[in-house]
């Protein structure tokens, strides 16, 4: 299959700092979907771990990537939540190889199924963004959803931006708070 990736980090300006590749095709184990990579994107994180990050023991390229939208190809004998032919979308592991290839597996217990509403490259451009600014807002500041009238507000710095957009509509939306933006 074929993937972006690089063998050791450096300056993005170089030729070897991402390259395309060929690696076998991975197969599903346990818990893990195949999916058939439609769309990714490309995160501040991407750029630093490509920066920085070595490849893991044993490997020879890192591939980057996290966000992906997708359709499941295979299943592992674990797997309970989806089947093959579903679409998917998600923000994959650090831990694991990245998103920038054909095909990818990710954990199920981290997947969702994709809106019908977008395309893959729009719903690829939303996982990572929307989760950093769903646990800011619910689990790190503790703003309790719901429509209840408050006198409270919330000042979004960076409103424009990925995380700030996300969080702006998801403040406005499931949320009585007052939005005040800055962009």
């Amino acid at each position: 299959m074929k993937a972006i990736a690089y063998k050791v980090p450096q300056a993005i300006a170089l030729p070897e700092s991402l390259m395309d590749i060929e690696l076998p095709e991975p197969v599903a184990k346990g818990r893990d979907l195949l999916v058939q990579v439609h769309a990714v994107s490309v995160n501040p994180v991407d750029t630093k771990v490509r920066q920085s990050a070595f490849p893991a023991d044993g490997e020879e390229y890192k591939v980057l990537g996290w966000d992906a939208c997708g359709i499941v190809q295979a299943v592992g004998s674990q797997v309970s939540l989806f089947q093959p032919g579903d679409r998917v979308w998600y923000a994959g592991s650090i831990a694991r190889p990245g998103t920038n290839s054909q095909l990818h597996l990710v954990d199920e217990r981290i997947v969702a199924h994709a809106p019908k509403t977008l395309d893959f490259a729009a719903a690829a451009a939303l996982p990572l963004t929307t989760i950093t600014a769903w646990e800011m807002l619910f689990d790190r500041l503790g703003v309790a959803p719901g429509k209840a009238p408050t006198d409270k507000a919330i000042l979004i710095i960076g409103a424009s931006g990925g995380v700030g957009s996300i969080l702006t509509q998801l403040a406005s939306r499931l949320t009585a708070l007052t939005v005040i933006g800055t962009a």
